[in-house]
């Protein structure tokens, strides 16, 4: 019997791995992936255990978590539907396929099974995850409390209303590539303006690490930090202007909501 199997190895689920494999033993992990070699790369690295089979996670693990695309999502779980109907232990299904609700998936597997609904961002991979969760009725505070100690080392993990879900989606699961965008957009400003590549992606990424933390540990609202930079006819608040100019906040704004509506659209 494994702790944890994961069906679905992909960045989001193998940064997962990578947080669980930091407090759980991670010879208790048992991997698949659609693509073997993806779950073999992984489980050698980390020390898991790997297979090419989807029910035998289904019948072997304690925590199933289902790195699975929403489009995927009913073919799989109608696949290990009868593996799960025979188990005679108790187990709990964690799905991280954005938009799809509980009552979905209770739908697609057939029984109201415990069911943990997550979204989580790939730097969990790192300890510095945003993880947002919702149990079903099934599950237990217990269980909830040990979810939340296995995957401890993922980074922050908060509890969120089932409809509250596709919205954190929107910021800390899709604002990850938001962030990525700005990030080189700085960095080849910075080459414009003569640095080398390298340089300015380092400046540019510990400037976003020291401003996210400067704001969370302070809490100030990040308008108040934004007025503290911008000195009478400085610099910094031409480039603000630029930005205001080019509708950057308008964008960003626009962009959280179009990854909303399509996540949400997701489960409809």
């Amino acid at each position: 019997m494994y702790q944890l199997g994961f069906i679905g190895t992909g960045n989001m689920a193998g940064a997962l791995v990578e947080a669980a494999c930091k407090t759980v033993d991670p010879a208790a992990i048992l991997l698949t992936n659609r693509t073997a070699a993806k779950a073999e790369v992984l489980a050698q690295r980390l020390g898991c255990q790997v297979t090419t089979s989807n029910s035998q996670v289904a019948q072997n693990a304690k925590w199933i978590f289902l790195g699975i695309k929403p489009q995927m999502m009913a073919g799989v779980l109608k696949e290990i539907a009868p593996v799960l109907a025979a188990r005679k232990d108790r187990f709990i299904l964690v799905s991280m396929a954005a938009g799809l609700r509980l009552e979905t998936l209770a739908q697609m597997v057939g029984e109201n099974y415990p069911i943990l609904r997550i979204m989580p961002n790939t730097p969990a991979a790192i300890g510095e995850g945003m993880i947002f969760y919702t149990p079903n009725h099934q599950m237990t505070e217990e269980e909830v409390q040990d979810f939340c100690t296995i995957l401890a080392a993922g980074g922050l993990l908060d509890r969120l209303p089932e409809p509250m879900l596709d919205s954190g989606t929107a910021v800390a699961g899709c604002g990850g590539a938001f962030c990525n965008l700005f990030l080189e957009a700085l960095a080849d400003g910075g080459v414009a303006c003569g640095l080398p590549r390298q340089k300015a992606l380092l400046y540019a990424a510990q400037m976003v690490i020291g401003t996210a933390k400067l704001m969370l540990e302070t809490g100030k609202h990040p308008g108040a930090l934004k007025d503290e930079v911008c000195s009478p006819a400085g610099s910094t608040i031409q480039g603000v202007r630029a930005l205001e100019r080019g509708g950057f906040r308008s964008a960003t704004f626009e962009a959280v909501v179009a990854a909303y509506e399509k996540t949400k659209a997701l489960g409809d």
